[in-house]
């Protein structure tokens, strides 16, 4: 397992993530051909939507092997919509090459996946790519890693040339220089060119420097005055990239095939194996429990990824401890059954290899299990432990769907399930007052690529809706002291709760309910006060102005009374529930939608046309630099007023205009925007 590296390549679109996992594949001999993004050849990028549009939408798993070690490698998605399929494969991986476009730097989507990679404690390394194109400047991408990051980059190479001119590195801790032909590939070693030897010796101190304080050992070396010797370098390198105090930095051209064999070799030097990491953590009845990476440990698994294939139902899976072979039972923990595992499968995107077993630290995918679903966990039925699965995002848009057909409605509702099955971002729903299906997920190309695959898939006609934001309710005032008694008598036992409530705004950063209890004197019985606040939760799911959900509210329960006989949890839940009702109807509310942050890259001439169409979209801008003849603007804008944008901004730029969003939270609706709001969620 120590030969075992789980790695996922990460970036913002258009960085260049896909072709560098070509290269690496070609280089690893995985491939015997390079694969090109511009051209649908690529290994990873299989779906024919993801070739269409020239994206990666669906995260793809491949394997090869270099210098004696196994690569299992995971290609996400750069686009904001499909962030979900990068969390659910950031769960799953041991470490991460994140890659920048060395003109941008750190770009939004860039920065929104190194603070995912932050959540789940993954090490990195940075690549900076596209050293080749006009005005790539690796010191400036750097300097963006050190601000808009706050990390510590430790800058391991030097480039030997600039621009088109961009021929090799200069390796700081060998103090070797690294040549690539016109073709790329293969690198030829050599000295330190002479006209780079000052500056190369000078960036190897800095790198020795910036060291020496985060590591020890380093550091030991470095006052001696000697400065610190190549081993030693290498060793506080992995130590500090396995420990996230630091991130090597490389850097190359990956569509020249330059830079990719160094940065192989990082990875197999600095980032963990396996039994690197520390031991999963799992729960059973309450307890936390330990398994660690042990191929004779019980078998612990965690699904995530489930696709469906032209030869079956596949579940991909992590093996965190033990061994499974081909026709083992093991237990499903989302539905307590036990399933038998029919087939093995060693995955190359769309292609897969079949092996009789897994081991801890394998990812692999599985057929025959029928209720897995991603984020389930699977263990060996003597030994059950629930693994923590991935988050799932709350959905943003939606969209209402009907087949064009009715004869087509029940196929239609069975291709919707099979998508929610593969992805857990996306959710269906029955609007209660017109009847109609509502598929929301995390952004518009999000929902245009799950109704394309049932297009294509299942061979349907759909018709789809105008797309709808997913708004929220919160309080701006509140109410003190409302008392609510609930009191039930028809017969037999009867219901009685008694409870007063004080509501009000959270602070800060608000979660749906902050709850507590201020009550003195034991007259609310503490299983009771759970049961009001069960209650409380149950009445969020629908405000007062228009029945949506409700967030960013503060109650306490401040006094109450009970009966000797009929009072019980369900009725204090029954009275907590409907005395919240009463009080955020009482309370003034104020509606809140999602907004985002764009970044719009486009030519110096248009920027007022676009700074105009923006104010009109009630933009904010709140950041304007020029780069090389173009303008980048960034603002925050309600996402409900950028459904179309892109074709407006390709014809305000003929063509030349790009731009990309991530999610910034909420912010109130202006009251004339909420009066139109209202006045379509009333009819």
């Amino acid at each position: 397992m120590r030969t075992v590296r789980n790695l996922g390549i990460l970036a913002h679109v258009d960085a260049g993530k896909t072709t560098l996992t070509e290269r690496i594949l070609y280089a690893t001999g995985a491939t015997h051909k390079r694969g090109e993004v511009h051209d649908g050849t690529t290994v990873t990028d299989f779906d024919p939507q993801e070739r269409d549009r020239g994206i990666t939408i669906f995260a793809a798993a491949v394997s090869c092997d270099w210098d004696g070690h196994r690569i299992n490698l995971i290609d996400t998605p750069g686009h904001v919509d499909f962030s979900d399929e990068v969390a659910r494969s950031l769960r799953v991986l041991d470490g991460v090459v994140v890659v920048f476009d060395a003109v941008a730097g750190v770009e939004p989507q860039s920065e929104a996946v190194w603070r995912q990679a932050d959540r789940h404690g993954v090490p990195r390394i940075a690549f900076v790519n596209k050293l080749d194109r006009a005005g790539a400047d690796l010191d400036t991408a750097v300097d963006s890693l050190r601000q808009r990051l706050g990390t510590v980059p430790l800058v391991v190479q030097l480039p030997i040339g600039r621009e088109g001119g961009f021929t090799g590195v200069v390796d700081l801790v060998r103090m070797r220089a690294l040549l690539w032909g016109a073709g790329g590939g293969s690198y030829t070693e050599a000295p330190v060119p002479g006209a780079l030897r000052d500056e190369a010796q000078r960036r190897r101190r800095l790198l020795e420097e910036a060291v020496a304080e985060l590591h020890p050992a380093a550091l030991e070396e470095f006052c001696t005055g000697s400065g610190v010797s190549d081993g030693t370098l290498a060793v506080a390198l992995r130590d500090l990239t396995r420990g996230g105090e630091g991130v090597v930095v490389l850097c190359g051209a990956a569509y020249r095939d330059r830079g990719v064999e160094p940065l192989l070799g990082a990875v197999v030097a600095y980032l963990p194996s396996p039994v690197d990491v520390p031991p999963v953590r799992g729960t059973l009845d309450g307890t936390v429990q330990e398994r660690p990476a042990d191929p004779g440990a019980p078998f612990a698994a965690l699904v995530f990824k489930v696709q469906a294939t032209a030869t079956g139902r596949l579940s991909c899976l992590r093996v965190y401890a033990g061994t499974v072979r081909k026709g083992d039972a093991v237990l499903d923990m989302g539905t307590g059954r036990t399933e038998r595992i029919g087939r093995i499968l060693r995955v190359q995107a769309d292609r897969h290899a079949e092996v009789d077993r897994a081991s801890a630290g394998d990812i692999v995918a599985v057929v025959g299990l029928k209720g897995a679903r991603a984020g389930t966990t699977l263990c060996a039925p003597g030994a059950p432990l629930v693994l923590e699965p991935p988050a799932v995002a709350d959905p943003v848009v939606s969209v209402a769907v009907e087949p064009r057909r009715s004869l087509d409605t029940d196929r239609l509702a069975t291709a919707l399930a099979r998508l929610v099955e593969e992805d857990p971002s996306l959710t269906v729903r029955t609007d209660p007052e017109t009847g109609q299906t509502v598929l929301s997920g995390m952004g518009e190309l999000h929902l245009e690529v799950a109704v394309e695959k049932v297009r294509r898939a299942h061979g349907l006609e759909v018709r789809v809706g105008r797309p709808h934001v997913a708004y929220r309710e919160t309080v701006v005032r509140g109410v003190s002291g409302l008392t609510y008694r609930h009191v039930k008598q028809d017969g037999g036992a009867g219901q009685f709760a008694h409870v007063v409530l004080d509501v009000e705004a959270q602070d800060g950063t608000p979660d749906d309910l902050v709850f507590g209890s201020a009550v003195v004197g034991g007259r609310v019985p503490q299983e009771y006060v759970r049961a009001v606040e069960a209650g409380c939760r149950d009445a969020l799911a629908e405000g007062p102005l228009g029945g949506h959900p409700v967030t960013g509210v503060r109650v306490t329960l401040t006094d109450g009374s009970t009966h000797v006989k009929d009072s019980s949890e369900m009725a204090f839940r029954t009275a907590g529930r409907l005395a919240l009702r009463e009080a955020l109807r009482a309370s003034v509310m104020t509606l809140l939608e999602p907004v985002v942050e764009v970044t719009v890259t486009v030519p110096d001439d248009a920027v007022g046309g676009v700074l105009g169409d923006l104010a009109a979209r009630r933009g904010r801008v709140s950041g304007s630099t020029a780069r090389a003849g173009t303008a980048v603007v960034t603002a925050t804008v309600p996402l409900a007023e950028l459904f179309g944008y892109a074709s407006r901004l390709r014809g305000r730029t003929q063509g030349r205009g790009t731009f990309t969003t991530r999610p910034a939270g909420y912010a109130p609706v202006p009251a004339a925007v909420s009066e139109q709001v209202l006045k379509v969620r009333s009819r």
